[in-house]
């Protein structure tokens, strides 16, 4: 019984220091990210308040079968234990301290674990003290266990010091440790279960990234499955990129001496990579793969109708041979004076051939300009005079041999696209945001739709979609673009084009930072740090 205003006012402070140590642990817990960290942590705290000499932790591995305990933490101040303690799984049954203390989600406080009578569900190990020649006198057991009372693993603490800073050997354990009292008891059960509520936490936030994770990378294949021919290209854009932004920040001189991006923020940065062309799935699939200027099923249509024309031109003129023997009956004539008819006949041949020779002609310049290449003048030239070209339908109507979006299509000066089927392209991009932005993404996570928005933005303002300039465009964002430059340029060859040198696709690089397109000091740094080599490219 506290009888005197001086054991009040000891254990007045007392109480507020263990108070004060709880609240400052609570604090430390809830800023540990690392499962590791957080688990180490939670034992150091343990025994600093406990002046416990030795702990570790298991946690319930609920998924295998049966479900086991997994060793996780170990400390010790008496013993040097290994840099990496081997882990190991304990069965989770009664027979061991850890599992009657999980599975019966009940403390167990022993004064001295060598004294048990035998009579208890539960044995004590010595494995450990024979192998590192210590001696374990008093042992608390704790259950973690969640808000919902489930435990998920067990925090033991071993030998209770008298004096904290003792070290103790198996001929002094019993004499310099004491049992644990039961308010020691009740104050590591309560840290206990709040360990367990932010270790709870830690592992939903590692199930969120997983989430985000298998979402990107189910993007990804989603991209790609409608664009072949680009496989392989986020995952190479975000490996350029990151790779360009850890080297970003080892430089210690220069304009990048003060730049530095976390390891959260290289995650953004890479789900930003990962799915700046996702917007392409809203781009029609045909656009997309368009490899020439023609799409096949309607450069068909026009084979087609090349052929009818020609049947056509046939038939037009056998029906004039027709018509010019009922108008001008055949008569007998002598060897000396030419046949008429043949003559005429003669005459409707060549004409008839002379516009097969042209229409064969149309066609083999049709298949010149169809090509995704410059276009030549003489080709240019001679689709102008197809538009001149018209036939007979089976209405009697004419018809022109190529339509206006035809020709719109073959008139393209270089590439594959018209300028609609190219702003459809590029509207990948908004796609993209517009998707990113409804994403409810993690706070450290909340530039990926921002990031990505920009790769296709220049310095100076000649990018698209928005057009603007090198003050609007992140640092990540340029990092970005770079790397999809550098990608696209030496990628394997495409329908529309063909893979270039390492050499050449840098001296490209060069080119646009001259032009102050791209970013001049990125790029050198892209350069002389070889960033290109993460792909397994060599200069």
């Amino acid at each position: 019984m506290i009888t005197t205003p001086f054991e009040r006012e000891t254990l007045g402070k007392n109480t507020q220091q263990l108070v004060d140590q709880l609240l400052e642990i609570g604090l430390a817990l809830s800023a540990t990210e690392s499962l590791d960290e957080l688990l180490h942590l939670i034992l150091t705290k343990s025994r600093e308040i406990t002046f416990s000499d030795a702990g570790t932790i298991f946690l319930v591995k609920a998924e295998a079968e049966p479900a086991v305990l997994e060793f996780k933490a170990a400390q010790n101040d008496s013993v040097v234990l290994p840099d990496h303690v081997q882990q190991y799984t304990v069965p989770l049954t009664a027979q061991s301290l850890v599992g009657y203390a999980a599975l019966k989600a009940e403390s167990l406080n022993i004064a001295d674990v060598y004294a048990l009578s035998g009579s208890e569900t539960y044995q004590f190990n010595r494995f450990f003290d024979e192998s590192f020649n210590y001696r374990t006198c008093s042992v608390l057991v704790v259950p973690m266990q969640n808000i919902s009372g489930q435990v998920i693993g067990v925090l033991q603490l071993i030998n209770r010091k008298r004096q904290q800073n003792a070290i103790l050997t198996p001929a002094t354990a019993r004499d310099l440790t004491q049992p644990y009292s039961p308010w020691e008891e009740h104050i590591v059960r309560a840290l206990a279960s709040q360990a367990a509520v932010i270790i709870e936490r830690n592992h939903l936030l590692k199930s969120i990234e997983q989430l985000f994770e298998g979402f990107v990378t189910a993007s990804v294949q989603a991209i790609e499955a409608r664009d072949p021919t680009t496989a392989g290209h986020s995952e190479r854009v975000a490996a350029l990129t990151v790779r360009l932004a850890e080297i970003t920040n080892a430089t210690t001189h220069g304009v990048f001496r003060e730049c530095y991006f976390s390891d959260r923020q290289l995650q953004e940065i890479r789900y930003a990579a990962l799915l700046h062309d996702f917007g392409k799935i809203g781009v029609p699939e045909a656009i997309l793969n368009k490899q020439k200027k023609i799409f096949p099923e309607h450069l068909e249509v026009m084979r087609q109708r090349f052929a009818l024309v020609r049947r056509t031109l046939e038939m037009e003129t056998a029906q004039a041979k027709v018509n010019y023997l009922i108008s001008h009956p055949h008569t007998p004539h002598s060897g000396e004076h030419p046949c008429d008819h043949c003559a005429f006949f003669r005459h409707l041949d060549s004409e008839l051939q002379q516009r097969l020779h042209l229409l064969e002609s149309y066609w083999h310049t049709l298949e010149q300009a169809n090509e995704p290449r410059v276009l030549d003048e003489e080709p240019l030239a001679r689709l102008q005079d197809m538009t001149q070209f018209y036939y007979k339908g089976i209405d009697g109507q004419l018809y022109p041999l190529i339509t206006a979006s035809e020709l719109e299509q073959l008139l393209v000066r270089r590439g594959s696209l018209t300028q609609a089927e190219r702003q459809m392209i590029e509207s990948h991009v908004t796609h993209t945001y517009e998707f990113l932005s409804r994403i409810p993404w993690t706070q450290h996570l909340k530039n990926v739709p921002i990031i990505a928005y920009g790769h296709h933005e220049r310095l100076d303002g000649g990018g698209y979609p928005r057009g603007i300039g090198a003050a609007d465009i992140p640092l990540q964002t340029q990092m970005l673009a770079i790397a999809d430059i550098y990608d696209a340029l030496t990628a394997s060859d495409r329908p529309y084009k063909k893979s270039l040198p390492v050499e050449t696709a840098l001296s490209i690089l060069r080119q646009e930072a001259d032009e102050f397109k791209i970013n001049a000091d990125l790029v050198e740094l892209f350069t002389q740090q070889q960033v290109f080599r993460v792909l397994g490219h060599e200069a």
